[in-house]
């Protein structure tokens, strides 16, 4: 068995490993990244899963502030680690760090994550400016990686496309506060919508909240089109997804949205993505980009 062989055949694994979480906790993505190019697809999983492992430890999988904590400052040395020497023996970190080194990701997008999981265990109300920077770690920076990996790798550096990834990440993050109000607020202790509070939430508090997600949604709506490739699909997919959640979170008012989860139903979700995949088509047949 030469050296290399053990390490693709635990690449291969820890891949496998990110599509179960994928598959586990987000089933909207999950079926948006269906859209992506088989090349693609392992990378955006493995992306997710390493962000997800993380999101656990301080949305409260372990009790102790203290020892949480302290796994999201090794997590973060791990990554470092991984990302320098190519291996780590969680299957997790192994995958990220594999797509990490292949596309460029480094600490510029993954500090301002691990900063954004330690204001988790740190920060109950945040204000404008501390939110922003929350938002930037635990959503913009997500979709600037996985920017990278589209098309194998080359529009990260595009200005425009990355502006465009850092508002739907933006946006995803603001619609999961809204949607989560309950759970954040009345099971994490935490208040993700400066000058509100999150208990005693106004019909014209939701309006609010939904048009500034829209405000995002427009501006990488702008961009997703020139995303090259059959990439371009999936991303497609997931931004009407959440627009479509966050015309639900609208239409649910105050009582709707305080009173637990408003989702998209499967059957609308499935529509969603079928004419996300259609829509894009016919951008890749005009434009003369290829699938």
């Amino acid at each position: 068995m030469t050296p290399t062989k053990p390490h693709a055949e635990f690449t291969e694994a820890a891949r496998a490993c990110a599509q179960v979480l994928l598959r586990r906790y987000s089933t909207s993505f999950a079926l948006a990244c269906r859209l992506l190019s088989p090349a693609t697809r392992p990378h955006v999983a493995a992306i997710y899963a390493w962000a997800r492992v993380a999101d656990e430890v301080v949305d409260g999988a372990m009790d102790d502030p203290a020892a949480a904590r302290e796994l999201i400052a090794e997590a973060r040395r791990r990554t470092h680690r991984a990302i320098e020497q190519g291996l780590d023996p969680d299957p997790v970190t192994h995958a990220f760090a594999d797509t990490a080194r292949r596309f460029g990701i480094g600490a510029r997008l993954v500090d301002p994550f691990y900063d954004s999981m330690e204001a988790d265990l740190d920060v109950t109300a945040h204000s404008d400016e501390s939110l922003r920077r929350y938002i930037h770690g635990s959503a913009e920076v997500i979709g600037e990686m996985c920017l990278r990996t589209f098309a194998g790798g080359g529009s990260g550096d595009d200005d425009e496309l990355a502006a465009g990834a850092r508002a739907l990440g933006s946006a995803f993050q603001k619609v999961n506060f809204l949607r989560d109000v309950r759970e954040d607020s009345g099971e994490l202790g935490r208040n993700y919508l400066p000058g509100r509070d999150p208990l005693a939430l106004t019909d014209r508090d939701v309006r609010e909240l939904a048009d500034d997600v829209d405000v995002d949604l427009r501006l990488a709506r702008v961009a997703i089109d020139r995303i090259p490739g059959r990439d371009r699909l999936a991303v497609l997919a997931a931004h009407d997804l959440f627009a479509e959640l966050n015309a639900r979170l609208r239409a649910a008012g105050a009582a709707g949205v305080s009173s637990g989860r408003v989702r998209v139903p499967d059957a609308v979700k499935l529509k969603i993505i079928a004419r996300a995949a259609a829509t894009g088509r016919r951008v890749s047949r005009r434009s003369g980009v290829s699938r």
